[in-house]
């Protein structure tokens, strides 16, 4: 059911997702799109719970800005929602924006991921505000979230320009409380007025272009004389020994070890507001920049010629903790909270150290994955396999081992081509799921037959967009709204687009995929596609089935079943007496009855139980 909007409002504990939406949607958005990415993944749902807005998954995160901006040329405010590797697919349109300007406001959330939690890299987006002239704003806490979302929309109206707001992992996932304004009337999705015709603003043909560019410099002069006196950046004046300058989650930890000092807080960290910094400097004796990632404001401090502590002490790769930022100030000779002669009270019993000694759980595939079968397969044929994004990527950690190149989303594609172009001798295969190839898998496809590659290409249609919490997709043909719509079939595209030699394969049936890697690798002059499709355990479509047993008096031990990866499968106490090793069993709690494992047992010493028994 839809929110309203009837509540007066009152606080609510929101994560940093929850808390952008929210303040998208008091800002007044009408338009929403976004690719699942996490840590952005949540945003959208949220946002599709409020009346009077309109919150889609698109096919990629180039899509997903596309849609918004024409949302915003027509007068509605729009937003767009993406990981931070996401804008990279975005960046075409993200850096002509700039030129265009807006109609509506229009903002563009990146969340980043310092420490690569669910990432490729660790990129640090705010260089995309300062490589595309326009104003980034960096959240601390979930409130400043939801208020800067909603200034976001003002800025960018009032400049003409995007706005990037820039989150990151911590940010998007804790949660913390918010004060919500809800407004007073239901809220309901109208109609805009007719289109504003204005081709010099809008169409960035070339002549058009060195028109507009005048006008962003002139918005850049306008936006650094803005950030003197925006509302986000502020003093905070206490032991002027040290002088700490820090903006989004990073703050919160340098506040927690620097307590008590004076602190410049930047909530709009492009442009810089360089006077304030320099009124700043001059107040303290010691300057400190404490930020995650990139020395973004460090290196443009240390220009205005300032000395600074910065990444020296301060990692510059991974997450900031508490304890990395209080240990970069110990190595950096700093007086921190707790020490004699600083303010601030004392941490009661804080352990010297936060590191845990826990075991490592290195991702598995769950148990009745349907990509278990394919890297079984895969790698019992001792295939390069060019890899992509998701859930599958697991197939390059034990016990598979199979999965030699993964760069970005759809990249598999065209890897996998280039290196049979290049002259590679190796059979390879490449390996993308139904979301990725939507994403970005079909142009690397197209451009293989194009130029009449002879690769093998398995989609790996398990029905969702698994890895970041089973998001549909055009492939399952049911909206952000949960509304039935157009299954797009993933065999006729790829039939469409001249692919005469297609595979559709049970991904449960696991000499039926091996059989049909067989006989499209065997195929050396022209491209093929096998589609292996099995629903995603989380998914409606999935269908458990009778678990299985093993007979310890038929298991050898010999290990076979633990190549399959499943984490049902165990090793038990019973020791086989010529082999000396452990037999295996199966949990009846994680297995699902896939039959993966009952398929590879070479002694037949797995069965399966009955319905009944199950």
């Amino acid at each position: 059911m839809k929110t309203t909007g009837k509540s007066a409002g009152g606080k609510r504990l929101l994560s940093g997702n929850e808390a952008i939406a929210l303040g998208a949607w008091e800002a007044g958005v009408t338009y929403a799109a976004a690719y699942p990415g996490t840590p952005s993944t949540e945003i959208m749902p949220a946002l599709a719970q409020y009346a009077g807005v309109v919150a889609e998954w698109a096919a990629n995160e180039k899509v997903a800005l596309d849609a918004a901006a024409g949302a915003s040329f027509a007068g509605g405010r729009a937003l767009a929602a993406m990981k931070h590797v996401g804008v990279n697919v975005a960046s075409d349109s993200v850096m002509t924006l700039s030129y265009t300007g807006v109609g509506a406001g229009l903002v563009l959330v990146s969340a980043d991921d310092p420490g690569a939690f669910s990432s490729q890299n660790e990129q640090d987006n705010r260089h995309y505000a300062r490589f595309g002239k326009f104003p980034c704003l960096e959240p601390a806490d979930s409130q400043e979230a939801k208020d800067f979302c909603r200034l976001a929309f003002e800025l960018s109206e009032q400049f003409d320009t995007p706005v990037m707001l820039r989150s990151t992992t911590r940010l998007s996932h804790s949660k913390s409380a918010v004060e919500v304004q809800m407004p007073t009337e239901p809220r309901e999705l109208g109609s805009l007025p007719p289109f504003e015709r204005k081709p010099l603003k809008y169409v960035m043909i070339p002549a058009h272009a060195r028109l507009r560019h005048p006008e962003v410099e002139a918005r850049m002069r306008a936006l650094t004389e803005y950030a003197e006196t925006c509302p986000l950046n502020w003093v905070e004046l206490g032991d002027k020994r040290i002088g700490v300058v820090s903006g989004g989650v990073a703050y919160q930890y340098a506040r927690e070890v620097f307590a008590g000092f004076s602190f410049l807080k930047l909530g709009m960290t492009h442009p810089l507001p360089a006077g304030m910094i320099r009124d700043f400097a001059a107040e303290v004796d010691t300057l400190v920049i404490v930020e995650e990632l990139d020395p973004f404001i460090e290196e443009q401090v240390r220009a205005m010629g300032f000395e600074v502590i910065g990444k020296e002490f301060f990692p510059l790769t991974g997450e900031l903790t508490l304890a990395r930022v209080r240990e970069g100030a110990l190595k950096a000779g700093l007086p921190i909270r707790g020490q004699s002669g600083v303010s601030g009270s004392t941490p009661q019993g804080e352990p010297a150290s936060t590191r845990l000694d826990v075991p490592l759980r290195p991702p598995a595939l769950c148990p009745g994955c349907p990509h278990r079968s394919v890297y079984f397969s895969l790698r019992k044929l001792k295939m390069l396999v060019a890899g992509d994004i998701g859930c599958y990527a697991i197939g390059v950690l034990p016990p598979f081992e199979e999965m030699d190149m993964l760069i970005s989303m759809g990249a598999s594609v065209g890897m996998a081509h280039g290196a049979k172009q290049a002259g590679c001798p190796d059979k390879i295969v490449a390996t993308l799921g139904d979301s990725t190839f939507f994403h970005a898998g079909i142009p690397e496809l197209a451009s293989t037959i194009y130029n009449q590659g002879v690769t093998c290409t398995m989609i790996l249609d398990n029905g969702t967009t698994a890895m970041t919490g089973g998001q549909d997709n055009p492939a399952t043909g049911i909206t952000l709204q949960g509304e039935t719509n157009q299954m797009i079939d993933i065999e006729s595209v790829v039939r469409a687009m001249g692919v005469e030699d297609v595979w559709v394969v049970d991904a449960l049936d696991v000499k039926g995929v091996e059989q049909a890697i067989q006989e499209a690798i065997a195929i050396e002059d022209r491209p093929t596609v096998i589609i292996v499709y099995g629903a995603c355990v989380f998914t409606p479509q999935f269908q458990r089935r009778a678990v299985v047993e093993v007979d310890p008096e038929v298991c050898n031990g010999c290990g076979f079943c633990f190549r399959v990866g499943c984490p049902a499968i165990l090793k038990s106490d019973e020791i086989e007496a010529k082999t000396k090793r452990p037999k295996a069993q199966i949990d009846p709690l994680l297995c699902t009855g896939c039959t993966v494992c009952l398929q590879v047992c070479p002694r037949n010493a797995i069965f399966q139980t009955s319905e009944e028994e199950a």
